[in-house]
Protein backbone atom coordinates (compact mmCIF):
# COMPACT_ATOMS: atom_id res chain seq x y z
CA UNK A 1 0.00 0.00 0.00
CA UNK A 2 2.81 2.19 0.90
CA UNK A 3 4.53 1.13 -2.66
CA UNK A 4 1.01 2.55 -4.48
CA UNK A 5 1.02 5.80 -2.59
CA UNK A 6 4.23 6.94 -3.45
CA UNK A 7 3.61 6.48 -6.87
CA UNK A 8 0.37 7.83 -6.61
CA UNK A 9 1.97 10.82 -5.22
CA UNK A 10 4.57 11.24 -7.56
CA UNK A 11 2.15 10.90 -10.56
CA UNK A 12 0.00 13.59 -8.64
CA UNK A 13 3.74 15.95 -8.74
CA UNK A 14 4.29 14.66 -12.35
CA UNK A 15 0.68 15.93 -13.16
CA UNK A 16 0.56 19.62 -11.24
CA UNK A 17 4.37 20.23 -12.39
CA UNK A 18 2.64 19.53 -15.95
CA UNK A 19 -0.14 21.52 -15.46
CA UNK A 20 1.97 24.34 -14.18
CA UNK A 21 4.59 23.91 -17.09
CA UNK A 22 1.38 24.43 -20.02
CA UNK A 23 -0.38 27.69 -17.73
CA UNK A 24 3.23 30.11 -17.36
CA UNK A 25 5.43 28.78 -19.51
CA UNK A 26 4.56 29.84 -22.48
CA UNK A 27 5.71 28.85 -25.78
CA UNK A 28 8.59 30.73 -27.11
CA UNK A 29 9.48 32.15 -30.05
CA UNK A 30 11.89 34.76 -29.51
CA UNK A 31 11.36 37.85 -32.20
CA UNK A 32 14.18 38.95 -34.08
CA UNK A 33 16.65 41.55 -32.64
CA UNK A 34 17.21 42.87 -35.92
CA UNK A 35 14.70 43.05 -38.66
CA UNK A 36 16.06 42.34 -42.67
CA UNK A 37 15.28 44.82 -45.74
CA UNK A 38 12.97 42.46 -47.50
CA UNK A 39 15.63 42.22 -50.45
CA UNK A 40 18.03 41.44 -48.18
CA UNK A 41 20.66 38.92 -49.59
CA UNK A 42 23.66 37.14 -48.19
CA UNK A 43 27.13 37.72 -49.01
CA UNK A 44 28.86 35.39 -51.58
CA UNK A 45 30.04 31.92 -49.42
CA UNK A 46 27.93 33.15 -46.38
CA UNK A 47 25.67 30.39 -45.88
CA UNK A 48 28.31 27.61 -46.39
CA UNK A 49 30.79 29.59 -44.18
CA UNK A 50 27.56 29.68 -41.40
CA UNK A 51 27.11 25.80 -42.05
CA UNK A 52 30.73 24.84 -41.93
CA UNK A 53 31.01 27.00 -38.83
CA UNK A 54 27.76 25.74 -36.78
CA UNK A 55 29.02 22.41 -37.10
CA UNK A 56 26.02 20.77 -38.87
CA UNK A 57 27.18 18.13 -40.70
CA UNK A 58 29.12 16.49 -37.79
CA UNK A 59 25.83 16.17 -36.12
CA UNK A 60 23.64 15.99 -38.85
CA UNK A 61 25.44 13.02 -40.99
CA UNK A 62 25.37 9.19 -39.95
CA UNK A 63 28.83 7.52 -40.52
CA UNK A 64 27.09 5.71 -43.59
CA UNK A 65 24.20 8.17 -44.19
CA UNK A 66 24.00 11.21 -46.59
CA UNK A 67 25.14 14.52 -45.69
CA UNK A 68 23.09 16.58 -43.26
CA UNK A 69 20.54 13.26 -43.66
CA UNK A 70 20.30 13.01 -39.96
CA UNK A 71 20.67 9.37 -38.02
CA UNK A 72 23.68 10.56 -35.71
CA UNK A 73 23.63 8.92 -32.46
CA UNK A 74 24.06 12.17 -29.70
CA UNK A 75 24.70 10.54 -26.25
CA UNK A 76 22.89 12.94 -23.22
CA UNK A 77 22.84 11.78 -19.67
CA UNK A 78 19.29 10.75 -19.91
CA UNK A 79 19.81 8.30 -23.20
CA UNK A 80 20.56 8.43 -26.73
CA UNK A 81 19.15 11.46 -28.84
CA UNK A 82 18.74 11.09 -32.77
CA UNK A 83 19.80 13.73 -34.91
CA UNK A 84 17.53 15.28 -37.54
CA UNK A 85 17.07 15.35 -41.65
CA UNK A 86 17.46 19.18 -42.38
CA UNK A 87 18.06 18.77 -45.60
CA UNK A 88 15.36 20.77 -48.03
CA UNK A 89 12.97 17.14 -48.60
CA UNK A 90 9.56 18.20 -48.36
CA UNK A 91 8.66 14.83 -46.49
CA UNK A 92 11.07 13.40 -43.92
CA UNK A 93 13.27 17.07 -43.78
CA UNK A 94 12.86 20.89 -43.88
CA UNK A 95 11.59 21.64 -47.67
CA UNK A 96 8.31 22.85 -46.03
CA UNK A 97 9.36 24.79 -43.32
CA UNK A 98 9.32 28.97 -43.56
CA UNK A 99 12.28 31.15 -42.48
CA UNK A 100 10.41 31.83 -39.17
CA UNK A 101 10.21 27.98 -38.60
CA UNK A 102 13.47 27.96 -39.38
CA UNK A 103 13.90 30.47 -36.74
CA UNK A 104 12.01 28.99 -33.55
CA UNK A 105 14.25 25.78 -34.35
CA UNK A 106 17.21 27.38 -33.92
CA UNK A 107 16.82 29.82 -31.29
CA UNK A 108 13.99 28.57 -28.96
CA UNK A 109 13.81 24.82 -29.80
CA UNK A 110 10.56 24.89 -31.03
CA UNK A 111 9.76 22.51 -34.12
CA UNK A 112 7.30 24.06 -36.56
CA UNK A 113 4.35 21.86 -35.21
CA UNK A 114 5.17 23.45 -31.53
CA UNK A 115 6.92 20.05 -30.34
CA UNK A 116 9.87 21.02 -27.96
CA UNK A 117 13.58 20.01 -29.42
CA UNK A 118 15.67 18.11 -26.93
CA UNK A 119 18.35 20.61 -26.08
CA UNK A 120 21.32 18.16 -28.00
CA UNK A 121 20.52 20.94 -30.41
CA UNK A 122 22.54 24.05 -29.34
CA UNK A 123 19.97 26.52 -29.60
CA UNK A 124 20.95 28.06 -25.68
CA UNK A 125 23.84 28.89 -28.07
CA UNK A 126 22.61 29.58 -31.64
CA UNK A 127 20.56 32.12 -30.09
CA UNK A 128 23.32 34.44 -29.97
CA UNK A 129 23.59 33.57 -33.95
CA UNK A 130 23.68 37.56 -35.84
CA UNK A 131 20.21 37.37 -37.93
CA UNK A 132 22.17 37.68 -41.49
CA UNK A 133 23.85 34.57 -40.38
CA UNK A 134 20.65 33.33 -39.65
CA UNK A 135 19.25 34.19 -42.53
CA UNK A 136 22.24 32.98 -44.60
CA UNK A 137 22.29 29.64 -43.28
CA UNK A 138 18.39 28.96 -44.05
CA UNK A 139 19.03 30.34 -47.77
CA UNK A 140 22.24 27.68 -48.39
CA UNK A 141 19.94 24.77 -46.82
CA UNK A 142 17.00 25.31 -48.75
CA UNK A 143 18.49 26.27 -52.30
CA UNK A 144 22.22 24.62 -52.60
CA UNK A 145 21.95 21.40 -50.67
CA UNK A 146 20.49 18.22 -52.13
CA UNK A 147 17.40 17.23 -50.92
CA UNK A 148 17.14 13.63 -49.77
CA UNK A 149 14.92 11.46 -48.31
CA UNK A 150 15.69 9.56 -44.93
CA UNK A 151 12.78 9.59 -42.45
CA UNK A 152 14.27 10.34 -38.75
CA UNK A 153 14.99 8.16 -36.24
CA UNK A 154 12.81 8.58 -33.36
CA UNK A 155 14.22 9.73 -30.21
CA UNK A 156 13.05 7.32 -27.10
CA UNK A 157 14.01 8.36 -23.70
CA UNK A 158 12.82 6.65 -20.32
CA UNK A 159 10.37 8.52 -18.20
CA UNK A 160 10.41 10.93 -17.39
CA UNK A 161 12.54 12.45 -19.70
CA UNK A 162 10.13 11.65 -23.14
CA UNK A 163 7.95 14.00 -21.51
CA UNK A 164 8.69 17.17 -24.02
CA UNK A 165 6.44 19.30 -21.73
CA UNK A 166 9.28 19.26 -19.40
CA UNK A 167 11.78 20.95 -22.07
CA UNK A 168 8.93 23.73 -22.09
CA UNK A 169 9.76 24.38 -18.53
CA UNK A 170 13.46 23.88 -18.77
CA UNK A 171 13.38 26.61 -21.09
CA UNK A 172 12.18 28.62 -18.58
CA UNK A 173 15.08 28.38 -16.44
CA UNK A 174 18.01 28.39 -19.32
CA UNK A 175 17.26 30.62 -22.27
CA UNK A 176 17.38 33.60 -19.60
CA UNK A 177 19.72 35.41 -22.31
CA UNK A 178 18.41 37.56 -25.08
CA UNK A 179 18.72 37.20 -28.36
CA UNK A 180 21.49 38.52 -30.56
CA UNK A 181 25.12 38.95 -30.16
CA UNK A 182 26.81 41.49 -28.29
CA UNK A 183 30.39 42.03 -28.96
CA UNK A 184 32.93 43.01 -26.11
CA UNK A 185 34.89 45.16 -28.39
CA UNK A 186 38.27 43.87 -27.65
CA UNK A 187 39.43 44.09 -31.24
CA UNK A 188 38.08 43.32 -34.39
CA UNK A 189 39.60 40.01 -34.61
CA UNK A 190 38.96 39.06 -30.50
CA UNK A 191 35.34 40.05 -31.44
CA UNK A 192 34.60 37.98 -34.15
CA UNK A 193 36.33 35.04 -32.28
CA UNK A 194 33.97 35.96 -29.61
CA UNK A 195 30.59 35.69 -31.79
CA UNK A 196 32.60 32.27 -33.16
CA UNK A 197 32.71 30.80 -30.10
CA UNK A 198 29.95 31.86 -28.14
CA UNK A 199 27.34 31.71 -31.16
CA UNK A 200 28.05 29.06 -34.23
CA UNK A 201 30.88 27.26 -32.98
CA UNK A 202 28.73 26.68 -29.57
CA UNK A 203 32.01 26.16 -27.91
CA UNK A 204 30.45 26.04 -24.30
CA UNK A 205 27.88 23.22 -25.19
CA UNK A 206 31.16 20.67 -24.28
CA UNK A 207 33.10 22.91 -22.80
CA UNK A 208 30.80 24.40 -20.03
CA UNK A 209 29.74 22.48 -17.04
CA UNK A 210 26.11 22.08 -16.44
CA UNK A 211 23.79 23.25 -13.75
CA UNK A 212 21.93 21.26 -11.53
CA UNK A 213 18.90 21.32 -14.59
CA UNK A 214 21.65 20.35 -17.06
CA UNK A 215 21.74 23.60 -18.90
CA UNK A 216 24.93 25.17 -19.85
CA UNK A 217 26.45 26.98 -16.86
CA UNK A 218 27.16 30.13 -18.74
CA UNK A 219 26.94 30.75 -22.21
CA UNK A 220 29.20 33.98 -22.60
CA UNK A 221 32.24 35.19 -21.18
CA UNK A 222 30.37 37.47 -18.83
CA UNK A 223 29.79 34.10 -16.70
CA UNK A 224 32.77 33.04 -14.72
CA UNK A 225 32.26 28.74 -15.27
CA UNK A 226 31.88 29.60 -18.86
CA UNK A 227 34.29 27.35 -20.42
CA UNK A 228 35.87 25.97 -17.65
CA UNK A 229 35.33 21.89 -18.84
CA UNK A 230 33.00 19.56 -19.19
CA UNK A 231 32.15 16.31 -19.48
CA UNK A 232 30.50 14.90 -23.61
CA UNK A 233 30.13 11.33 -23.92
CA UNK A 234 32.45 9.79 -21.46
CA UNK A 235 35.26 12.19 -22.60
CA UNK A 236 36.64 15.54 -20.86
CA UNK A 237 35.97 18.61 -22.95
CA UNK A 238 38.83 20.54 -20.82
CA UNK A 239 38.92 24.17 -19.70
CA UNK A 240 39.62 27.01 -22.38
CA UNK A 241 40.25 29.49 -19.48
CA UNK A 242 41.66 29.96 -16.18
CA UNK A 243 44.80 27.71 -14.45
CA UNK A 244 43.16 24.84 -15.13
CA UNK A 245 43.28 25.63 -19.14
CA UNK A 246 45.42 22.75 -20.71
CA UNK A 247 45.84 25.76 -23.43
CA UNK A 248 47.28 28.44 -20.70
CA UNK A 249 51.16 28.18 -22.36
CA UNK A 250 49.84 27.94 -25.62
CA UNK A 251 50.40 30.92 -28.09
CA UNK A 252 47.95 32.02 -30.35
CA UNK A 253 49.63 30.52 -33.20
CA UNK A 254 50.18 27.40 -32.02
CA UNK A 255 46.54 27.57 -30.90
CA UNK A 256 45.18 28.35 -34.27
CA UNK A 257 47.01 25.58 -35.70
CA UNK A 258 45.76 23.09 -33.35
CA UNK A 259 42.05 24.35 -34.40
CA UNK A 260 42.84 23.91 -38.33
CA UNK A 261 44.61 21.15 -38.43
CA UNK A 262 43.72 18.84 -35.39
CA UNK A 263 47.41 19.20 -34.05
CA UNK A 264 50.79 21.27 -33.18
CA UNK A 265 53.55 21.15 -30.80
CA UNK A 266 51.60 20.33 -28.10
CA UNK A 267 48.93 18.36 -28.28
CA UNK A 268 46.38 15.99 -30.93
CA UNK A 269 42.70 16.38 -31.11
CA UNK A 270 40.56 12.99 -30.12
CA UNK A 271 37.26 12.27 -29.44
CA UNK A 272 34.52 14.49 -30.19
CA UNK A 273 36.72 17.10 -31.09
CA UNK A 274 38.22 15.08 -34.02
CA UNK A 275 35.08 15.27 -35.81
CA UNK A 276 34.92 19.66 -35.00
CA UNK A 277 38.26 19.62 -36.79
CA UNK A 278 37.23 17.40 -39.48
CA UNK A 279 33.65 18.63 -40.19
CA UNK A 280 34.15 22.66 -39.40
CA UNK A 281 37.39 24.03 -38.23
CA UNK A 282 39.87 23.09 -41.00
CA UNK A 283 36.82 24.61 -43.21
CA UNK A 284 36.92 27.96 -42.05
CA UNK A 285 39.83 30.73 -43.28
CA UNK A 286 42.73 31.17 -41.46
CA UNK A 287 41.67 34.65 -39.89
CA UNK A 288 38.72 32.86 -38.28
CA UNK A 289 40.86 30.36 -36.74
CA UNK A 290 43.16 32.92 -35.81
CA UNK A 291 40.47 35.08 -34.10
CA UNK A 292 39.32 32.10 -32.36
CA UNK A 293 42.48 31.89 -30.73
CA UNK A 294 42.92 35.72 -30.52
CA UNK A 295 39.70 35.69 -28.39
CA UNK A 296 40.52 32.16 -26.24
CA UNK A 297 43.84 33.48 -25.20
CA UNK A 298 42.63 37.21 -24.95
CA UNK A 299 39.40 35.69 -22.22
CA UNK A 300 42.18 35.84 -19.15
CA UNK A 301 43.67 38.82 -20.23
CA UNK A 302 46.59 37.59 -21.97
CA UNK A 303 48.46 39.31 -24.68
CA UNK A 304 47.12 38.70 -27.59
CA UNK A 305 49.86 39.04 -30.44
CA UNK A 306 48.35 37.57 -33.87
CA UNK A 307 49.99 35.42 -36.52
CA UNK A 308 49.33 36.57 -40.79
CA UNK A 309 48.76 33.07 -41.44
CA UNK A 310 48.88 29.75 -40.40
CA UNK A 311 51.80 27.29 -41.30
CA UNK A 312 50.81 24.83 -44.32
CA UNK A 313 53.61 22.43 -43.99
CA UNK A 314 52.89 19.49 -42.57
CA UNK A 315 55.21 17.76 -39.65
CA UNK A 316 58.87 17.71 -40.11
CA UNK A 317 61.59 15.70 -38.07
CA UNK A 318 62.81 17.53 -34.65
CA UNK A 319 64.65 16.64 -31.92
CA UNK A 320 63.73 15.42 -29.01
CA UNK A 321 62.26 17.99 -26.56
CA UNK A 322 64.24 18.25 -23.05
CA UNK A 323 62.64 17.65 -19.86
CA UNK A 324 61.20 20.39 -18.33
CA UNK A 325 62.17 20.51 -14.40
CA UNK A 326 58.49 19.12 -13.51
CA UNK A 327 59.69 16.14 -15.96
CA UNK A 328 62.66 16.12 -14.89
CA UNK A 329 62.76 13.19 -12.44
CA UNK A 330 60.39 11.03 -15.03
CA UNK A 331 62.86 11.48 -17.51
CA UNK A 332 65.85 10.51 -15.92
CA UNK A 333 64.52 7.53 -14.03
CA UNK A 334 62.90 6.29 -17.62
CA UNK A 335 66.91 6.82 -19.52
CA UNK A 336 68.56 4.83 -16.55
CA UNK A 337 67.43 1.41 -17.43
CA UNK A 338 67.00 1.03 -13.22
CA UNK A 339 65.70 -2.76 -13.11
CA UNK A 340 63.51 -1.58 -10.22
CA UNK A 341 61.71 1.15 -11.93
CA UNK A 342 57.73 0.29 -11.47
CA UNK A 343 55.86 -1.90 -13.59
CA UNK A 344 53.88 0.94 -15.60
CA UNK A 345 57.60 2.82 -16.36
CA UNK A 346 58.97 -0.14 -17.84
CA UNK A 347 55.84 -1.13 -19.74
CA UNK A 348 56.05 2.73 -21.00
CA UNK A 349 59.54 2.34 -22.07
CA UNK A 350 59.34 -1.06 -23.70
CA UNK A 351 55.88 0.23 -25.83
CA UNK A 352 55.45 3.78 -25.64
CA UNK A 353 58.72 5.62 -25.62
CA UNK A 354 59.86 5.64 -29.28
CA UNK A 355 57.66 8.26 -30.13
CA UNK A 356 56.32 10.09 -26.99
CA UNK A 357 60.21 10.33 -25.37
CA UNK A 358 61.64 10.20 -21.96
CA UNK A 359 60.57 13.90 -21.23
CA UNK A 360 56.77 13.10 -22.25
CA UNK A 361 57.59 15.55 -24.53
CA UNK A 362 56.83 13.79 -28.06
CA UNK A 363 57.22 14.95 -31.25
CA UNK A 364 55.91 18.31 -32.42
CA UNK A 365 52.97 18.14 -34.60
CA UNK A 366 53.45 14.02 -35.00
CA UNK A 367 53.20 12.61 -31.69
CA UNK A 368 51.22 14.36 -29.07
CA UNK A 369 53.20 15.44 -25.72
CA UNK A 370 51.90 13.70 -22.48
CA UNK A 371 52.82 15.71 -19.82
CA UNK A 372 49.40 17.84 -18.55
CA UNK A 373 47.54 15.97 -21.91
CA UNK A 374 44.29 16.89 -20.72
CA UNK A 375 43.27 13.31 -22.26
CA UNK A 376 45.76 11.75 -19.67
CA UNK A 377 45.07 13.69 -16.89
CA UNK A 378 40.95 14.32 -17.05
CA UNK A 379 38.42 12.85 -14.68
CA UNK A 380 37.68 10.23 -17.50
CA UNK A 381 39.69 7.67 -17.49
CA UNK A 382 37.68 5.29 -20.39
CA UNK A 383 39.23 7.81 -23.20
CA UNK A 384 43.21 6.96 -22.06
CA UNK A 385 41.99 3.22 -21.73
CA UNK A 386 40.50 3.15 -24.98
CA UNK A 387 43.42 4.82 -26.96
CA UNK A 388 45.83 2.40 -25.11
CA UNK A 389 43.77 -0.84 -26.24
CA UNK A 390 42.49 0.42 -29.83
CA UNK A 391 44.85 2.83 -30.40
CA UNK A 392 44.03 6.21 -32.46
CA UNK A 393 43.76 8.33 -36.04
CA UNK A 394 44.47 12.09 -36.39
CA UNK A 395 42.25 12.39 -39.96
CA UNK A 396 44.13 14.24 -42.83
CA UNK A 397 43.25 17.98 -43.14
CA UNK A 398 44.11 20.06 -45.74
CA UNK A 399 46.95 21.74 -44.42
CA UNK A 400 48.14 18.65 -42.53
CA UNK A 401 47.20 15.96 -45.16
CA UNK A 402 49.12 13.15 -43.43
CA UNK A 403 47.02 10.73 -41.48
CA UNK A 404 48.73 9.71 -38.52
CA UNK A 405 48.11 6.68 -36.74
CA UNK A 406 48.86 5.30 -33.03
CA UNK A 407 48.85 1.44 -33.14
CA UNK A 408 46.34 -0.28 -30.07
CA UNK A 409 47.68 -2.43 -27.79
CA UNK A 410 44.59 -4.83 -26.66
CA UNK A 411 46.23 -8.06 -28.02
CA UNK A 412 49.43 -7.32 -26.12
CA UNK A 413 49.32 -5.74 -22.90
CA UNK A 414 46.52 -7.16 -20.08
CA UNK A 415 43.85 -5.38 -18.48
CA UNK A 416 46.30 -5.14 -15.30
CA UNK A 417 48.89 -4.08 -17.46
CA UNK A 418 47.10 -1.55 -18.98
CA UNK A 419 45.74 -0.19 -15.83
CA UNK A 420 49.53 -0.04 -14.60
CA UNK A 421 50.69 2.12 -17.50
CA UNK A 422 47.70 4.42 -17.49
CA UNK A 423 48.10 5.12 -13.22
CA UNK A 424 51.60 5.59 -14.07
CA UNK A 425 50.92 8.16 -16.96
CA UNK A 426 48.26 10.17 -14.83
CA UNK A 427 51.62 10.62 -12.25
CA UNK A 428 54.47 10.81 -14.53
CA UNK A 429 56.18 14.54 -15.91
CA UNK A 430 54.49 16.62 -13.10
CA UNK A 431 50.97 15.12 -13.61
CA UNK A 432 48.65 14.58 -10.96
CA UNK A 433 45.75 12.63 -11.60
CA UNK A 434 44.32 9.58 -9.93
CA UNK A 435 44.97 5.92 -10.78
CA UNK A 436 42.67 2.99 -12.84
CA UNK A 437 41.92 0.25 -12.27
CA UNK A 438 42.20 -3.29 -14.04
CA UNK A 439 38.41 -3.54 -13.89
CA UNK A 440 38.03 -0.07 -15.55
CA UNK A 441 40.11 -1.38 -18.40
CA UNK A 442 37.75 -4.60 -18.80
CA UNK A 443 34.54 -2.17 -18.74
CA UNK A 444 36.24 -0.68 -21.97
CA UNK A 445 37.24 -3.40 -23.62
CA UNK A 446 34.27 -4.95 -23.49
CA UNK A 447 32.24 -1.55 -24.36
CA UNK A 448 30.27 -1.31 -20.80
CA UNK A 449 32.24 1.71 -20.04
CA UNK A 450 30.37 5.58 -21.06
CA UNK A 451 32.91 5.75 -23.50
Amino acid sequence: MKTFLRILAGLVLVGVIALLAFIFVPVQRTQPATELAADWQPAEGQGKMVLDAGDCVACHTSDEGKSLAGGRAVASPMGTIWSTNITPDDDTGIGTWSYADFRAAMIDGVAPNGTHLYPAMPYENYRLMTEEDMRALYDYLMTEVEPVSEPNKETALPFPFNQRWGIRAWKWLALTHDAGFAPAGASDAQDRGQYLVESLGHCGACHTPRNAFMAQDGVTAAEDSFLTGGVVGGWNAPALRGDAAGIKDWTVSELADYLATGRNAHSAANGEMSLVIEHSLQKLPDSDNIAIAAYLKGMDGDAVDLPETLAAAGPTATPEAEADDAGADTAEMLVSADPGMPLGARLYSDNCLGCHFASGKGAPGIFPELQGNSLVVGSEVSPLISVILNGAELPATEKRPMTLRMQGYADRLSDDEIAELATWLRGAWGNDAGPVAAADVADVRSGDSTH
